[in-house]
């Protein structure tokens, strides 16, 4: 017999959406992969541009923060402490990610912020509340 408190359903439910948040974001990753640019429709020639010009690491980030992501919430559905780092993880190479974006192109300059933050801030949320929830459910001895 075990001595791990039951979670609550609103564990589960938020649980289950982070799986399904994190199978959204490897499918959007995989598709950036194979169709660069073009993945979210026709794309302009500034979008063309932008792309082409990513370092080659930038897929390898990507990759990472949505792997981490989804790995997350299946060892957090498994009630695994593994979800900690792996959304700690995942958290990180969002900032990464989106930072380089911000910092070092002039997407807001040219799209402007209004149009191109609003996304990246709200996923940047998702990860850090991800690993809140994670620490959360290790204080509670949800998961262990």
């Amino acid at each position: 017999m075990t001595n791990t408190p039951r979670v609550t359903l609103w564990f589960r439910i938020v649980t289950l959406l982070l799986i399904a948040w994190g199978l959204v974001g490897c499918f959007a990753c995989i598709q950036q992969f194979r169709l660069g640019a073009e993945a979210m429709g026709p794309a302009t020639e500034y979008q063309r541009a932008l792309y082409a010009s990513l370092p080659v690491w930038y897929n390898a980030v990507y990759a990472v923060a949505t792997g981490t992501a989804l790995l997350g919430a299946f060892a957090l559905l498994l009630r695994s402490v593994l979800s900690i780092p792996l959304f700690a993880i995942s958290l990180v190479a969002v900032l990464i990610q989106f930072a380089w974006l911000f910092l070092a192109t002039d997407i807001v300059a040219v799209r402007g912020a209004g149009q191109v933050m609003p996304f990246p801030a709200f996923i940047a949320g998702v990860a850090a509340a991800s690993l809140w929830l994670a620490r959360h459910a290790r204080a509670r001895g949800w998961i262990a």
